[in-house]
């Protein structure tokens, strides 16, 4: 009854080991096999074992295109090794969206603005300032473009005031076209 049963031991963890540290931490899948190779050979140059020409002829590239490679690799390298900076990085899609915020906010602050302006001139009996001449990209200025339908409204406006009443006009074949609505569409 007084059995003992021993369970098995269990491995013993490592001491130094952190969870997802397994290994290099290099990211390769982004990478294509061409960069790949290109990165060995530039390794095993700078390491030694092959000499520059068979690193160029491996790649085929001529020797000057080598170097040229090889100083690239050597100039990323020395880059990464900079200790990274000091607090968060910067990220565009959060300083772009927050910079459109503020954009926002002063749009409408500068509508407010402008609106309060306009009331105090109300106010105040002062005519309202002349609208800004635009100019286009040869320094010109700009032309209003017409509306038709205004053009005709006000000319409809201003028929029945200005013409004749309907029965004092003899009605003849001859009769001239209203100068008012004469060439609108």
């Amino acid at each position: 009854m007084n059995q003992t049963t021993t369970l098995p031991a269990a491995p013993a963890k490592p001491v130094h080991t952190r969870k997802g540290r397994r290994g290099m931490a290099l990211k390769l899948g982004a990478i294509t096999p061409d960069l790949r190779r290109q990165a060995a050979m530039v390794l095993e140059v700078l390491a030694g074992v092959r000499t520059p020409t068979d690193a160029a002829k491996g790649l085929s590239l001529s020797l000057p295109a080598y170097y040229k490679l090889e100083a690239r690799a050597v100039k990323g390298l020395i880059l990464a090794c900079r200790p990274p900076g000091r607090g968060p990085t910067p990220q565009p899609e959060v300083e772009a969206g927050r910079l459109r915020r503020q954009c926002q906010r002063l749009q409408q602050e500068l509508q407010r603005y402008q609106a309060l302006a306009r009331s105090a001139q109300r106010a105040a009996g002062l005519p309202a300032p002349p609208a800004p001449v635009t100019k286009d990209a040869r320094g010109r200025r700009k032309r209003k473009p017409a509306v038709r339908a205004l053009r005709a409204l006000a000319a409809l406006r201003e028929t029945p005031e200005t013409a004749p009443p309907a029965a004092t006009v003899p009605p003849t074949s001859a009769t001239p076209v209203a100068q008012g609505t004469a060439g609108v569409r």
